[in-house]
């Protein structure tokens, strides 16, 4: 076998088997790595997303790593971790625009009540329904890069004034602002950064406080960049006025605990799961890059990465070494 694929579900593996040659020799599991309970790599290339725990033991038997995601930090961690010193692979470039999509599908479902208003069909009342317009909405946007770049674009599109946050300002066109101003200005707050050692935790409750009363905030980044805890107190003081989030702190040991519907001790995923029963609140499953078309952009380069480090040893996307 060339490349072993975890967490690969069944959209995304029927696309990569579309594209893989016909020389390449894969094999496919929708599991994570720990709930596929291997002791040993199947081959020397894997490749994963997210959520999936790579064992300490498998960093001298492993000749390479792939990530199936535009961030590398879980790849980083574990260099850090164990020392590996292999080649490690990632996506920078497939799901830009269907991310920042997301963050307006949550967005506008949050701002126009959309649970509550699918609930009151059945009665066909509007009690309690009554949402907002963005227009004219001052959307913060923390992280402009790909992904934050695309969400500055179609807040600009709808009408709202747009806030961009970023210490790398490489989009002269815009207007940047601080933290501290944007914070004291926003209506709604979009995460859109990406995870380092030194950002992590960085949406704290001191930092959200710093917000109006009734902000909307969306995360569709990294989980550890919002604690979890944090937004729940948030929330339920009447702080933060809703919530919308595709990735979350534990995400590895939240997704597993739902996925086997088996408790969890950590309080950070229980925190994860008192948010989810709130009527302001709307979760995805790590789903804001699922659509056909950043689908079958991942699967062709994934396949491209693969047939690089196959014949190379090296990716044409490389994390970069500590």
């Amino acid at each position: 076998m060339d490349i072993f694929f975890y967490e690969a579900f069944e959209e995304e593996a029927a696309k990569i088997k579309q594209h893989l040659p016909e020389n390449i020799r894969a094999g496919f599991t929708w599991k994570t790595i720990q709930e596929y309970g291997q002791e040993q790599p199947p081959t020397g290339l894997i490749s994963i997303r997210t959520q999936s725990q790579i064992p300490r033991q498998w960093a001298d038997k492993l000749d390479g790593i792939l990530s199936r995601s535009t961030g590398y930090d879980h790849l980083k961690k574990y260099e850090k971790q164990t020392g590996a010193a292999f080649p490690m692979g990632y996506l920078p470039l497939y799901c830009h625009r269907a991310v920042a999509e997301e963050a307006f599908l949550l967005m506008l479902a949050l701002f126009r009540k959309l649970p509550q208003q699918i609930r009151n069909f059945d009665t066909f009342h509007r009690d309690g329904i009554t949402g907002m317009e963005v227009w004219g909405k001052k959307l913060l946007v923390v992280g402009v890069g790909n992904i934050g770049s695309q969400v500055v674009s179609i807040g600009h599109g709808m009408g709202m004034d747009v806030l961009p946050v970023d210490i790398d300002k490489k989009f002269p066109d815009l207007k940047y602002v601080e933290i501290e101003e944007g914070l004291r200005n926003a209506d709604v707050i979009v995460c859109a950064m990406n995870l380092t050692d030194e950002n992590e935790g960085y949406f704290h409750y001191d930092l959200l406080k710093q917000a109006p009363k009734g902000t909307v905030f969306i995360n569709i980044s990294r989980g550890e960049l919002s604690a979890s805890e944090d937004l729940l107190k948030l929330l339920e003081e009447g702080h933060l006025g809703a919530l919308g989030m595709d990735v979350y702190e534990e995400e590895k040991e939240l997704a597993v605990s739902l996925r086997s519907q088996t408790p969890s001790n950590n309080l950070k995923v229980a925190a994860l799961k008192k948010l989810q029963q709130k009527e302001n609140v709307i979760f995805t499953p790590h789903n804001a890059f699922n659509t056909a078309e950043g689908v079958d952009r991942k699967a062709e380069q994934s396949v491209q990465q693969a047939i690089r480090f196959l014949e190379k040893k090296a990716f044409i996307w490389n994390v970069p070494y500590l």
